[in-house]
């Protein structure tokens, strides 16, 4: 039994590992922002046109942002959640399925 949760957290270590690696991309305003996150959820990067970065267009640019993020964000969550999956599938391949969506 140790044996398995031994084994578990080390996987568990190397898919955390894997995940930091692992570069995703949300975008808004057709590619005017960009915000790189790793698989992790750590946002990594933020890539702003400068046709946003205008005073008038603050508000406008904040809501990019929001959605640029959000996206990333979700990216990550995916790849995770995939990640965590194939793992679980890996260490109990009859209980895989339980963890899907």
């Amino acid at each position: 039994m140790f044996d398995k949760l031994s084994a578990a957290k080390q996987m568990a270590v190397g898919v955390k590992t894997k995940l930091e690696s692992i570069t995703v991309i949300g975008e808004a305003a057709n590619g005017g922002v960009k915000v790189i996150s790793n698989g992790n959820r750590k946002i990594q990067e933020v890539q702003i046109k400068d046709e946003l970065l205008h005073p008038e267009k603050k508000e406008e640019l904040e809501d990019y942002l929001i959605l640029a993020i959000n996206r990333a964000l979700e990216s990550a969550e995916n790849v995770s959640e995939s990640e965590m999956r194939s793992m679980m599938s890996t260490m109990m391949p009859g209980l895989g399925g339980l963890f899907g969506k």
